[in-house]
């Protein structure tokens, strides 16, 4: 669109050139004409050499006899047109508004500079888009947001109760301010929501703008970042200009961190750019001049790097929490995004909200539109409950690689890994309960091995812990009891890698080791670009140091053992989860307790109804709690396999 309309505007500037180009042309004498002395011309009229004369004004034109046209410019004299008349010379008179400068003979002569002003005009306007004008570096980028562009409500958020209740008030407070004025009650300056991506920050932010029947501008905190300095603190002050003008009203911030870091810290120095431009809005928020009606919410899923300026009373009076939703949240999220999709009378959201722990708002809105794809490619009318649990496998362990192609060897090795993590995963006191295994490349593994808590939890016990320990080391023991010590391939490597980082967490942060007691040994240093400061200093001694390094390997070689001495006590059930993952490729927990049972599965049937994820396993397994670990831990990231 915008391309088709410049080359639109280059056509008509081009066209419009090339026509006053031929009007100058069209404009110019033709033929050459000789000016001459006033005196020579009336010489030549007494000695009858003029052929005719065209009088305009005090300016006379003509031709003489011998051919060759003239001009000359006449003093006031009476006597010239009798003089003419004497010697026979033919005269024409002209008005003198003919041909005297019009307004078309001054757009003419002023056209080219009009022309090279208009082309930097439009430069600059391409270079910086600065809402239509030349010089608008400094203009705020904020937009207002109408009901065309698609008005959200409160009814269109779900699981956050308590956050759409501290908005509510902002809308009850807009709308009806003397209820809170008569108590006492001001209105907050400013709300900062703060949770996880994907957990529907924004969304909340434009609900407002649809309850509150006020102006509602948007920003998002990269827009005050600009190459020339000054611009950033520019646009602020212009922003709240804007503000005041339309109050009451709201100013949205997304992603605020952008804007709001530390200052002093990390890189730049007290010079930065980006520290003028966070001076400027601390100033505006709470400074000597009132912002009365003008309340600012802004949006970020990075509290721990903002200034604690901005977060004081005065300038963001609220910090409002938007966590991942529980179940009965999840719930009601998947009832939003599937109103408009026709369901199927098997489908039961309670059930899939149960069996998606950890999931955030984001998360389930993709879930209901992997499923909805996932019918459409089966072309059926409605969506049932095999598309959604494939489609939570799919946004869980990856898209099938189903293309790839893999040896005997490989495929073999792969069963017999993701068989040993299966197998300590069903043995291990403590674990969260096995969910599904497959062998069936997804993502960048070749295998998976994925587990789903039964309930929401939000902390966890040593116990938990070091049962993750064991079962991330069941892949490599299995491969190393069933091919060798030397036939150990590198798929182990990430679960190595997320073992000791557990342990090491145990040690350092959790308190769980008996030597070092509980205390902290790690400061919470990070990426120098979020924040955080260039250098980090060493808070241990070097004996400490080492003390804690012998408490990881002990954790993590209790680990390694635990899952040894359990697949060396079942040998038999490995062998079983592995041939059936060679015959079926993708087992879930019922087919692999059926498999351990001595019964035998048929895939071509149509898939069970999913199991309650509350309900208890026949075959020993996780003992008395279930955790509930964020997304992204093991069984939920895909496992990384030879090749992988």
């Amino acid at each position: 669109m915008n391309i088709s309309r410049n080359l639109m505007l280059w056509v008509i500037i081009l066209v419009c050139v090339v026509a006053l180009f031929n009007l100058f042309q069209g404009a110019a004498p033709h033929g050459a004409s000789r000016e001459i002395l006033f005196s020579d011309f009336m010489a030549s009229v007494e000695r009858n050499e003029v052929q005719d004369v065209v009088i305009q004004g005090s300016n006379i034109s003509g031709s003489f006899k011998s051919g060759g046209d003239f001009r000359t410019y006449a003093p006031e004299d009476p006597s010239i047109v009798p003089t003419l008349r004497a010697n026979g010379v033919a005269i024409k008179a002209v008005p003198r508004s003919d041909n005297e400068l019009s307004f078309w003979g001054v757009l003419i002569s002023w056209f080219p500079m009009l022309l090279l002003i208009g082309v930097w005009i439009f430069f600059m306007r391409q270079m910086q888009g600065g809402g239509g004008k030349a010089m608008g570096f400094g203009k705020s980028r904020a937009k207002l947001l109408t009901e065309k562009q698609g008005r959200v409500t409160f009814d269109d958020v779900a699981g956050v109760e308590e956050a759409k209740q501290e908005l509510e008030e902002i809308v009850e407070f807009l709308r009806d301010p003397q209820k809170f004025q008569r108590l006492g009650g001001k209105i907050p300056k400013g709300v900062l929501l703060v949770g996880p991506p994907g957990t529907g920050k924004t969304l909340l932010a434009r609900s407002i703008a649809g309850e509150a029947n006020v102006p509602f501008f948007t920003i998002s905190g990269s827009d005050f970042v600009e190459m020339f300095v000054g611009v950033g603190a520019s646009r602020v002050r212009d922003m709240f200009e804007q503000g005041k003008k339309n109050a009451p009203c709201i100013i949205f911030i997304d992603e605020i961190d952008a804007v709001g870091r530390h200052r002093g810290a990390g890189l730049g120095g007290g010079n930065d750019e980006r520290e003028q431009t966070l001076n400027q809005l601390l100033v505006e928020m709470d400074g000597f001049e009132a912002n009365e009606g003008v309340i600012l919410i802004a949006a970020t899923n990075r509290p721990d790097v903002l200034d604690p300026a901005l977060l004081r009373p005065g300038r963001f009076d609220r910090q409002v929490v938007v966590p991942n939703p529980d179940i009965l949240g999840r719930e009601r999220i998947l009832q939003v995004h599937s109103r408009k999709t026709p369901l199927g009378s098997d489908v039961d959201l309670k059930v899939i909200a149960r069996g998606t722990p950890g999931f955030s708002g984001a998360d389930l809105a993709n879930l209901v539109n992997e499923a909805a794809l996932l019918a459409a490619r089966k072309t059926k009318r409605v969506i049932g409950m095999q598309e959604f649990e494939e489609a939570k496998d799919k946004v869980l362990m990856g898209a099938e690689r189903r293309s790839m192609v893999m040896t005997e060897d490989e495929k073999k090795l792969t069963a017999y890994h993701e068989g040993g993590h299966a197998l300590v995963m069903l043995h291990v006191p403590g674990h969260e309960p096995l969910h599904k295994v497959t062998i069936i490349p997804r993502g960048r593994a070749l295998g998976v091995t994925m587990f789903l808590p039964e309930r929401d939890k939000y902390s966890m016990s040593r116990h938990e812990l070091r049962a993750q320990i064991a079962s991330l080391f069941g892949g490599r023991v299995a491969e190393e009891l069933t091919f060798g010590a030397d036939k150990v391939t590198t798929g182990a490597s990430d679960d190595i890698r997320r073992a000791t980082d557990i342990a090491r967490k145990m040690v350092t942060e959790y308190g769980f080791s008996d030597k070092l007691g509980p205390l902290r040994y790690t400061d919470n240093q990070g990426e120098v670009f979020l924040g955080y400061s260039v250098t980090q200093q060493k808070n241990v001694s070097d004996a400490t140091a080492r003390l804690i390094d012998e408490e990881v390997r002990a954790f993590v070689e209790e680990g390694e053992a635990t899952a040894r001495k359990i697949i060396e006590d079942h040998r038999d059930q490995l062998e079983i989860i592995a041939q059936g993952l060679l015959e079926h490729e993708t087992l879930s927990r019922d087919e692999i307790e059926a498999l351990l049972r001595g019964e035998t599965i048929d895939k071509t049937e149509k898939a069970p109804r999913p199991r309650d994820p509350g309900r208890r396993s026949s075959v020993p397994s996780s003992g008395s709690d279930a955790s509930r670990r964020p997304r992204g831990g093991f069984g939920q990231e895909p496992t990384p396999q030879p090749g992988a």
